[in-house]
């Protein structure tokens, strides 16, 4: 049950329109739904201010299709299914319920499937995704994307690695009125530390494994990261867009989900 569907039911207690066995009986619901392959956690969205996420990866269509429906039928308004590849997407929108699928998009860039709309930003300000190339865009939308569901609004910035630094300094009003950057960056991953030493608030530097061969596949972009000289700058895994993002919007509504 989220904030808003409890705020809802202690309200009708309180105005006489539900019982309070009523009440206690929708209370007392299981927090999650036992699917036999799945628990989807039913109750996440009240605890947290976020409802659960799917990760699509390593889940066949039909499993993600059970753990979509039940966190609808708990009355989950905007649900996400990360790493979901495009096949696989087509198969989950074939199989979901009617009333599911008419509301269900998939976004093939970020690989990310959403079964609702997006809902009204509501955070403190803005937060700016800045992704260094365009090879870093799969990442850079995953985040955005991801900071968008939770609430945030997103200004985007793309192409503004360090290799032109012109490109990233014709942004730095839009980067320091942010209330969190997140800097997305493969190669030598560099781009962190420098939007770090231009900006007053917290930044969140996601590696991407984009890159030649002593890339090593994100560990070079990442270990820079972690090294870096800028204070205020925290790291997330390699590739992990969905991290940085929702780890932003956090920072957009601290104070604004505690229940």
């Amino acid at each position: 049950m989220e904030k808003r569907d409890l705020e809802e039911l202690l309200s009708a207690v309180a105005d006489g329109s539900v019982a309070v066995d009523e009440a206690s009986r929708r209370l007392s619901h299981r927090s999650f739904e036992d699917l036999g392959y799945a628990k989807p956690d039913l109750d996440r969205g009240r605890r947290q201010g976020v409802s659960e996420v799917v990760y699509g990866a390593g889940k066949t269509a039909e499993q993600i299709i059970g753990i979509v429906e039940a966190l609808h039928a708990a009355g989950d308004q905007h649900i996400m299914v990360t790493r979901l590849e495009a096949e696989k997407a087509r198969a989950v929108a074939a199989g979901l319920s009617p009333e599911v699928a008419a509301i269900f998009a998939y976004h093939d860039l970020p690989r990310i499937g959403i079964v609702g709309n997006k809902p009204q930003a509501d955070g403190f300000g803005y937060i700016a995704v800045a992704a260094a190339g365009t090879s870093d865009l799969y990442c850079a939308e995953e985040a955005a994307l991801t900071a968008e569901m939770l609430g945030s609004r997103v200004v985007r910035l793309y192409d503004v690695g360090v290799a032109g630094l012109h490109r990233l300094l014709a942004h730095t009003d839009e980067l320091r009125g942010a209330t969190a950057v997140i800097a997305i960056a493969g190669m030598e991953g560099a781009l962190a530390s420098v939007v770090g030493g231009l900006v007053p608030c917290p930044v969140i530097a996601c590696p991407t494994s984009v890159g030649y061969g002593a890339s090593l596949g994100g560990i070079a972009a990442l270990l820079s990261m972690l090294n870096s000289c800028a204070s205020g700058v925290s790291v997330v895994n390699i590739d992990n867009g969905f991290g940085a993002g929702y780890q932003a919007a956090l920072i957009d509504h601290v104070g604004r989900w505690q229940a």
